[in-house]
């Protein structure tokens, strides 16, 4: 990194690619460049063999079968295609879908336009702020909420935003009691928490490669294969690739580096968590020094489950956003917006009954694979003392 390029800490939005996944990648862009629906050659038949092999590295890495895994464009395309793909099947077994308020859009609109529709849509409710479990979902409530007509449930594994990780098991039983579906977004967990799909229960699972040191533009859902076979209407049609569920040229050069992102993260998965947990810490504990009054958003990393990378702030009567301005040295992210085409405040952090101005004085700071603990101390300086600066007005 150059002197004058900020530090990095907005990994929850993306990471930067993986040197060695760029290099696996490189090849299928200029050398075996063939299609791998063109079956009548070797240069097809070279690109079909590495997105099958591919296909076994992901599989393999989360529990699941190569079967079960379709590529797609990114964990949007995936959120789509399980929700809508459960949803609008004809033959499906109820109306009724169940989600939780912390989600992110790309489960929540979906969600909300089939609710404007012939569909009804419950969403849970989460643990306040106040308590050292912000933002996990009640089990209870789920299996209260869950009934004879509902036909898919949809939590994210692990928040975006909080980094809350939610006890999918239970929620699994409860929609399996039922007959429904599981579906879980866990785009900010696959490549950082142990996944072993049969273990959480799920049905379907969304994710992407570029939140795990890959490209963007390439992602996966999981859609089990039996006990029982889940059954999706496509929502791209017009070549049968991906068995029929998701139609279009598969993107080569991304799938070999989506699999080789999940192979490396495999490898150092509990040496990373520990690096990025120490980080972590450390990032909190400076500015809490720095800034007494600065209180952690989310649960309570000491007594419930959370990634260890991330880290939400409120910085009382400091707006987030003009802190960023005031410390440019550092690349990250305010709740002033859940994204930047919404301009009202995050509704993780409402959910967990923050008020719109106290949402707006929080910093989400991503800490991934390439910080280092120097970089660390250098933002904990920085972010300190813009918000001094700011507070002497």
């Amino acid at each position: 990194m150059a002197p004058s390029e900020p530090i990095y800490l907005d990994n929850h939005a993306t990471t930067r690619v993986d040197p060695r996944v760029v290099e696996a990648m490189l090849p299928w862009f200029t050398e075996a460049y063939g299609n791998a629906g063109s079956v009548g050659h070797a240069y097809g038949h070279a690109a079909r063999e590495a997105v099958e092999q591919a296909r076994e590295t992901i599989a393999g890495a989360i529990g699941a079968r190569p079967g079960e895994i379709v590529f797609t464009s990114g964990a949007t395309e995936s959120n789509n295609l399980a929700i809508r793909g459960v949803a609008e099947r004809p033959r499906r077994r109820g109306d009724h879908l169940v989600s939780v308020v912390t989600e992110h859009a790309a489960v929540l609109e979906p969600l909300e336009r089939l609710a404007r529709g012939t569909h009804r849509l419950s969403l849970l409710s989460v643990e306040p702020h106040t308590s050292s479990q912000a933002g996990v979902v009640d089990p209870q409530q789920a299996a209260e909420t869950i009934d004879s007509d509902t036909c898919l449930v949809s939590v994210m594994l692990a928040n975006n935003e909080i980094g809350v990780i939610q006890p999918l098991a239970p929620l699994a039983s409860a929609a399996h009691a039922v007959g429904a579906l599981l579906h879980t977004d866990a785009t900010q967990a696959v490549g950082k928490l142990p996944i072993d799909v049969e273990a959480l229960g799920v049905d379907l699972m969304s994710f992407s490669a570029h939140k795990l040191y890959g490209p963007k533009g390439v992602g996966a859902l999981y859609v089990r294969g039996r006990d029982p076979i889940v059954r999706l209407a496509p929502l791209v049609v017009g070549g049968g690739q991906e068995r029929g569920r998701r139609s279009g040229t598969h993107n080569v050069p991304g799938i070999v580096g989506f699999a080789r992102a999940v192979e490396l993260c495999t490898q150092t998965l509990e040496e990373e968590r520990r690096h990025l947990r120490t980080l972590r810490d450390r990032l909190l504990a400076g500015l809490v020094a720095q800034i007494p009054d600065l209180r952690m958003c989310g649960p309570d990393p000491a007594t419930t489950a959370r990634l260890e990378g991330n880290l939400n702030v409120w910085i009382p009567q400091v707006d987030g956003e003009t802190i960023m301005l005031a410390a440019p040295q550092v690349a990250m992210s305010s709740g002033a917006a859940c994204s930047s085409a919404d301009p009202e405040p995050s509704h993780v952090l409402r959910a967990l009954g923050l008020s719109a101005d106290e949402a707006r004085c929080t910093l989400r700071l991503g800490v991934g694979r390439f910080n280092t603990m120097a970089q660390i101390e250098q933002a904990i300086e920085a972010i300190g003392d813009a918000v001094h600066r700011l507070r002497k007005g």
